[in-house]
């Protein structure tokens, strides 16, 4: 008998969507969404990352691992990943998928705290899955100076969102990139990146040498 093709979505997918559901029912404001990010948000997310920029990877927030899989086809070797999550059983997950990354559990907007003695100098990029819109502007706002206080200065704070607008507001500190709107993900979303202003003698503007989880200080 000629093989029947299978329809419908792969078993691993609907087992994340599974969970995923169940953590949203759980605790709505700390996951944010329903279901993971699909590919082509992963990859649009992933494709503001250079591979080749020194220091290692944050992602924040990265569920199940959809984002993760995206940055590590971009070129991002798994071992150079830190990945923080809240849900005990998302990183319990996130081990067995990928075992050279760095999981840390706890609370993302307190993520420089996590890092200590983990990060081994300026991070090449941070990206975050976090629902931004559910927390008030000022913990927003520290969320993305945390990041930049730990990053290369020309490093990105890659954040995606289902808003028209940005989660972030417009400053003269930062730059901020957005891509198309990517209808292929449900709900439809779009991602912003965040760069900081340097000023003309390429220093970061707007922020002061800050020291590093792993007391060292970021490079002028």
């Amino acid at each position: 008998m000629p093989r029947q093709r299978q329809s419908g979505k792969p078993p691993v997918r609907i087992e994340d969507e599974a969970r995923f559901l169940r953590s949203w029912v759980e605790r709505p404001l700390v996951t944010g969404a329903v279901t993971p990010s699909g590919k082509m948000l992963a990859r649009t997310m992933a494709s503001y990352l250079d591979p080749a920029a020194p220091g290692q990877v944050i992602e924040l927030g990265p569920g199940t691992g959809p984002v993760t899989e995206a940055i590590l086809r971009r070129g991002v070797p798994e071992d150079r990943l830190i990945l923080v999550e809240y849900s005990a059983d998302f990183c319990a997950l996130l081990a067995r998928r990928f075992p050279a990354a760095t999981i840390l559990q706890g609370d993302a907007y307190n993520f420089p705290e996590l890092l200590a003695g983990r990060l081994e100098g300026p991070a090449a990029a941070t990206v975050s899955s976090l629902p931004l819109f559910t927390k008030p502007l000022p913990m927003r706002m520290k969320l993305l100076n945390d990041a930049f206080h730990l990053m290369q200065p020309d490093a990105p704070f890659v954040q995606f969102t289902y808003s028209p607008v940005s989660p972030i507001p417009k400053s003269g500190d930062y730059t901020s990139q957005p891509s198309g709107r990517v209808w292929w993900n449900l709900p439809p979303a779009r991602v912003w990146a965040y760069r900081r202003c340097q000023n003309v003698n390429g220093r970061a503007h707007g922020h002061a040498p800050h020291a590093l989880p792993n007391g060292k200080h970021r490079p002028r």
